[in-house]
């Protein structure tokens, strides 16, 4: 049903596609290559966001607003998916891969706010990377993402530890020039400095607002904060941006973005009808037609013309394990949790065809990894009932029912899932499961207090890299108060020694190789439960033009402009 829809969603977009309007109706102005400037763009999220400050901005829906506010040294380019400039506009790493020297633009400037003189921004400089970088290194409460840089730069441990005053890796070589040594080799280090998170920020705006800048972000990007509000984050646009696309054109061409939030999947479709809002993400394929209706309405021009894009996701969803609580520190508990569930048929019957099985191991397929050769869980229900008893609980008796964190929507996707397992977990161990449904702020605060010892999670490639999945299971990122990483509180030398020795090592295919082993080793110990890698399904209306998306669910909306279909 679901690969039907997208063929008949393709027709109609082929159908469409080759009307034109090349009308300039009040404000819109044309430029160079026929796009537009002007209009609003709008999309919704299921989640909420409360906090837009990069280092805190560590799930995808928070990511999706920041990633338009905030610039790093470099990016990842959404067509290719490789490593590019950004704010340095080049780059050189030494032949043992420990030393990357950057070269930055001499015309970006921060985003007009009132923590500078005048409420004017001024220009960006090595310097601010360093202390954004440094801040990134800290044990600062507004900074979740230490894990990134903590084991990698020369230096960075000790500052996070509070031994040394700075990052001696990080070097002000010059105004536009900036130094970072590491302590190892790491020759895919590049690919990590592309993180959203790692987006320069000025220290005056940390001065100003302190803990409340999550509400007041200041960075270099396409777009800035307009209003943050109960019911909708708006972005303007940065005059003073300082990118241009193949025409020569600055941009970005949208005037603004508005992001609502939606009561559920069915909320979203109709608004989108309605044209309410420009895109859908993560369509559910069973109720696209009973909202949007068929392809002979869209032709009759009875609902709104749209096209519908698909990329196989560069992610993972998964169910965490407290290692910590009595029954999930047992293997052989989490061994048969993950043997008595049938993700195939989960998928066929409870998902409707969407997703596919994690068959291999936790790191979905991605260019260069050998995911093939990863023996990932079975569906083996005897063998998951002996497993339990094994335990010490035979046919479940003993166990106690365990409520299930899912951050998602009622019916959605999410619920259906956790249905479903919750079902397979009963039917195969006689072990209750309750499925608790919660927002992603909720979850996480269950599983920092010790309440949620079972729950839902996810994660999307932030850089297209083995290391950035299996660095969830690194013993040296295991902190009490940050479940951002390493919420299982997994500790296991033989992981920990096989990681850092594949991430030292400059030749790829051995390192990839070595990472593949470290991802054998999280299946053997069951560490947390694999279920599906999804499609990047987006339906977007055909008025919004060079919309892009990628297998890292990318959205870049510096690109994009609005042009009017002909009726």
């Amino acid at each position: 049903m679901f690969k039907k829809f997208l063929l008949l969603a393709t027709g109609a977009f082929l159908l469409f596609a080759c009307q034109n309007d090349e009308k300039n109706d009040g404000e819109t102005i044309v430029a160079k290559g026929g796009v537009r400037y002007g209009g609003e763009f709008r999309f919704m999220s299921s989640e909420k966001v409360s906090n837009l400050f990069p280092l805190k901005t560590t799930d995808v829906y928070a990511n999706r607003i920041a990633s338009q506010i905030y610039e790093g040294l470099l990016k990842i380019d959404v067509s290719s998916v490789e490593v590019v400039p950004s704010i340095a506009k080049s780059f050189k790493i030494s032949d043992d891969s420990k030393v990357f020297t950057f070269e930055l633009r001499d015309d970006v400037y921060f985003q007009d706010d009132a923590c500078f003189e005048g409420g004017k921004g001024r220009k960006v400089t090595a310097a601010d990377f360093k202390y954004s970088l440094e801040f990134a290194c800290s044990k600062d409460p507004l900074n979740n993402l230490s894990w990134l840089l903590k084991g990698k730069v020369k230096g960075a441990k000790a500052y996070f530890d509070g031994e040394a005053d700075e990052v001696s890796g990080i070097t002000v070589e010059g105004k536009n020039k900036l130094k970072i040594e590491l302590a190892v080799p790491f020759s895919g280090f590049q690919k990590v400095l592309t993180h959203t998170g790692l987006g320069v920020f000025p220290k005056e705006a940390v001065e100003k607002y302190g803990e409340d800048i999550g509400q007041h972000p200041v960075g270099t990007g396409p777009f800035k904060l307009k209003a943050f509000e109960e019911d909708k984050i708006e972005l303007t646009k940065n005059d003073n941006y300082w990118d241009t696309d193949d025409f020569g054109n600055k941009l970005p061409f949208l005037e603004k973005i508005t992001m609502t939030y939606s009561k559920d999947k069915t909320d979203e479709l109709l608004s989108f009808r309605a044209e309410k809002i420009d895109l859908v993400l993560d369509i559910p394929v069973e109720e696209v037609e009973n909202v949007l209706g068929t392809l002979r309405e869209a032709q009759a021009g009875e609902n709104v013309k749209h096209k519908v894009d698909s990329k196989s996701s560069m992610s993972i969803s998964y169910y965490g394990f407290a290692h910590e609580s009595e029954v999930f520190s047992k293997k052989e508990v989490r061994q048969a949790f993950n043997m008595s569930v049938d993700r195939e048929a989960i998928i066929e019957t409870w998902l409707e065809g969407e997703g596919w099985a994690a068959k291999d191991g936790f790191v979905p397929k991605m260019k260069g990894y050998p995911s093939s050769t990863i023996n990932g869980h079975k569906y083996d229900p005897e063998k998951a009932k002996a497993l339990l008893a094994s335990a010490g609980y035979p046919n479940g008796k003993g166990f106690p029912e365990i409520d299930l964190y899912v951050n998602g929507l009622e019916g959605s996707g999410v619920h259906k899932l956790a249905k479903a397992v919750a079902f397979s977990i009963k039917q195969n161990l006689d072990v209750t499961i309750n499925v608790n449904l919660c927002s992603i702020g909720e979850r996480d605060e269950a599983v920092r207090n010790g309440n949620a010892i079972f729950w839902r999670s996810g994660w999307v490639a932030d850089y297209p890299d083995p290391e950035n999945f299996l660095n969830l299971f690194y013993g040296g990122n295991v902190n009490t108060d940050d479940v951002t990483v390493n919420p299982f509180k997994y500790n296991n030398p033989e992981f920990d020694k096989l990681f850092e020795k594949a991430n030292a090592e400059t030749d790829d295919k051995k390192r990839m190789e070595m990472l593949a082993e470290c991802d054998q080793i999280i299946i053997d110990d069951a560490v947390v439960m694999p279920l599906i890698t999804d499609d990047f399904v987006t339906m977007i209306n055909l008025k919004v033009r060079k919309f892009t998306t990628n297998e890292m669910e990318q959205l870049d909306f510096s690109r994009i402009f609005i042009k009017e279909i002909k009726e």
